[in-house]
């Protein structure tokens, strides 16, 4: 292995975990175990002309985790609050009724939400600005670009403003107050090289912090010549969070084949969107279409069944009913569950 490939191998060890730790070698091997939380998912229905298609309810859902059947914990759509599901398998069915499929996502909202916070309500949205050297040119532009969609996001959204060049720089926190992260847009420069992947996974373990629907939005305008991490960790760390990523980019990141493919399969496999804008106009509309993604997405979450797998876990979301399948879906496709602690649960003899 490369020297570089091995300082990549550290970093990624030390961003994860805060700590790194020897051991002398031992004759065991360990038992790392898993616990599998809430799994939050945010699902866009739409039609083949792109309209969203919003009023479904959660028994419209399919929701399959390794082809195990699973049971919708919370729902909500939009901005609307998510609800807790109360399972409808738990009342009395009436004589002769037919026994509800056990796929399908059956259930009813309870009335009460008390338990599920106010951090549920609304989004939790991180953008990180590229304010490295590639973006001298436009650079007054994409910061008017992102003010506005900062202004026009609706409801009790929550916005934290980042901006990277080599490190990563957080302007403004997580917060609801719109004038304090229109100050951080506003005060920052361009220069130095383009560390986009480190600053992206340390977004991601921020955001991961926040219960609720969290999104990070990126406006980069492509090339990384700094990262220490390659992209295909940040996709694992964001699907393992349910985070979707949404890219925003300069042609000039379409005129560079690896980046642009990249930032494609990277907001693809977190369920989020990739857009290449050549011109000023074509940001503030790449920002409306974040925008009124969010404003229709649906969310879901479940607590996994029983599941063996501590691997890397596919998720499936279909819809019921031969009216509903003519509709595409975007969604995250799986994830990794994450070790509920860096020190070992037990240690057993090795075989």
């Amino acid at each position: 292995m490369s020297h570089r490939g091995v300082l990549s191998l550290v970093l990624v060890a030390v961003l994860l975990s805060g700590t790194a730790s020897w051991a002398p070698a031992q004759d065991t091997q360990l038992n790392i175990r898993v616990k599998v939380e809430l799994v939050q998912l945010n699902v866009a229905v739409m039609d083949r002309k792109g309209n969203y298609i919003s009023g479904l309810r959660p028994s419209d859902f399919v929701v399959m985790e390794d082809g195990i059947p699973q049971k919708v914990a919370t729902f909500g759509e939009g901005n609307e609050p998510m609800r807790s599901i109360v399972d409808a398998s738990a009342d009395s069915p009436k004589p002769g009724s037919p026994e509800p499929s056990p796929s399908r996502v059956e259930g009813r909202f309870s009335s009460d939400t008390s338990s599920l916070g106010a951090a549920m309500v609304g989004a939790s949205v991180f953008i990180l600005f590229d304010t490295s050297n590639y973006m001298y040119r436009g650079f007054v532009f994409a910061q008017d670009a992102i003010s506005d969609f900062v202004r026009s996001l609706e409801g009790p959204d929550r916005v934290a403003f980042y901006s990277y060049s080599r490190d990563l720089s957080k302007a403004s926190p997580l917060t609801a107050d719109r004038s304090r992260v229109l100050h951080g847009v506003r005060t920052t420069v361009a220069g130095d090289d383009a560390a986009l992947y480190n600053a992206l996974l340390l977004t991601v373990k921020d955001a991961g912090q926040y219960n609720g629907r969290k999104v990070i939005v990126v406006f980069s305008n492509g090339p990384d010549n700094a990262s220490m991490v390659p992209p295909e960790d940040v996709a694992e760390l964001a699907q393992s969070k349910g985070i979707p990523i949404y890219m925003i980019s300069t042609r000039e990141a379409k005129l560079e084949p690896v980046s642009s493919t990249v930032f494609e399969r990277l907001s693809a496999a977190t369920g989020g969107a990739a857009y290449f804008a050549k011109t000023w106009r074509d940001q503030k509309r790449a920002f409306a279409s974040i925008r009124d993604d969010l404003a229709h997405l649906y969310s879901l979450s479940y607590y996994p069944q029983p599941n063996p797998n501590r691997g890397w876990r596919a998720i499936s979301v279909k819809l019921v009913g031969e009216r509903l399948k003519k509709y595409r879906i975007r969604t995250r496709d799986g994830y990794r569950p994450l070790p509920a602690s860096a020190a070992p649960a037990e240690r057993i003899p090795a075989l």
